[in-house]
């Protein structure tokens, strides 16, 4: 289950074909289904993302924190997930990248969205960085 403030943005998201106001105004969001990795039950996420070609490409800075977004940990359980970017509902995979691809991939959030360089200095953990394949429908 969401909490407040997510809800609030997955319920503007919806109302407004994707766009929202606030903090997020202005910048690419993807409504997140994940499988929980403990309850089983599907959880949806707004998080923001990058394009790296065909691919949506998120990173789980949890705002710096020093642990993991709840919804990465679900996606290590089932890599199999549903986005909705815009009004648009289609399956993805996550596939998890490393090395310079990730250090390649975090460079162009941060070249997005500056506060993620201050998400990666707020922490000593490696943020992952998460790529959403397309799936057959």
């Amino acid at each position: 289950m969401a909490n407040d403030f997510n809800q609030q943005i997955i319920d503007e998201f919806r109302a407004n074909e994707g766009r929202v106001g606030g903090f997020f105004e202005g910048k690419p969001l993807v409504l997140l289904t994940t499988t929980g990795a403990k309850s089983g039950k599907q959880i949806t996420t707004p998080v923001m993302w990058v394009a790296d070609g065909d691919r949506y490409v998120v990173i789980a800075s949890n705002g710096g924190a020093d642990t993991n977004p709840a919804w990465y940990h679900n996606l290590r359980a089932t890599p199999e997930a549903t986005a909705v970017v815009g009004t648009e509902e289609f399956g993805v995979k996550a596939v998890f990248a490393e090395g310079e691809e990730r250090d390649r991939l975090y460079a162009a959030m941060v070249a997005q969205a500056p506060q993620f360089a201050e998400y990666e200095a707020k922490t000593d953990r490696l943020i992952p960085v998460i790529a959403l394949e397309r799936t057959a429908a």
